[in-house]
């Protein structure tokens, strides 16, 4: 992930929390419930943290991540959970991608 880079969403083995960028507040409400229930089971069943993110091209991107002394953290199932969520969630995610683009992808910071 770099600096101009937007997130939108994440979810913590750690804190059990999810975080919901204010910036997409305005999303339909099922929208944002299927990302929660999507980040939370994800780090539920992997561990870590897991951050969908706007790349500077408007692009959704996965980044998970552990703390160095995470023993349970299984970073070969996040891989593949990874590419799973990709798949069942495209249609989703292709849909978030022409929401920002369209909403925030000329904006000049």
């Amino acid at each position: 992930m770099y600096e101009n880079d937007e997130i939108l969403c994440s979810a913590s083995k750690y804190t059990e929390k999810f975080y919901l960028n204010p910036k997409f507040e305005n999303l339909p409400q099922r929208i944002q419930d299927e990302l929660k229930v999507a980040c939370v089971l994800f780090t539920e069943e992997i561990g870590g943290v897991i951050m969908l993110y706007f790349d500077t091209e408007g692009n959704l991107d996965i980044l998970t991540q552990a703390n160095e002394d995470d023993l349970l953290y299984d970073e070969i199932g996040s891989g593949l959970k990874i590419k799973r969520l990709q798949i069942e969630k495209r249609e989703l995610f292709e849909q978030l991608e022409e929401y920002y683009k369209l909403f925030f992808g000329d904006s000049e910071d």
